[in-house]
């Protein structure tokens, strides 16, 4: 067994670098790390680095990233304004709010805020 601290990075493949990097930073608005590599490029979400790869024959769709968002239905109809389809209507789970979408290369993403405390009393 090992003691994992906490995920540093997420690595995302992707077909086309630069519609990822376009929809990465300037759809979603993330923030890119000037110090990643041109080839790797990383986007900074505040506690979790997005690093995107370009990996064409990759299969699409098999992570999912949720990005925490201070309203939902707010900023899904930012990114729906911007051209962003989602998979899903947004639906209350009894603990969070949530809307499914995906990236240009079919990987799933959702907006997420968690309302309800934790299990151990403590603030979402």
């Amino acid at each position: 067994m090992i003691d994992v601290e906490r995920t540093d990075f997420v690595s995302v493949p992707v077909a086309d670098l630069q519609r990822s990097k376009a929809f990465y930073g300037e759809t979603l608005g993330l923030r890119p790390n000037p110090a990643s590599d041109e080839s790797y490029p990383e986007f900074e979400t505040g506690n979790l680095t997005i690093s995107l790869r370009e990996d064409p024959g990759a299969a699409r769709g098999g992570i999912s990233i949720a990005l925490r968002v201070q309203d939902v239905d707010d900023a899904r109809g930012r990114l729906e304004a911007g051209g962003v389809a989602f998979d899903t209507e947004t639906f209350d789970t009894g603990v969070c709010h949530v809307a499914f979408f995906r990236d240009p290369d079919g990987n799933a993403l959702a907006l997420h805020r968690r309302y309800a405390p934790h299990g151990d009393g403590s603030p979402s």
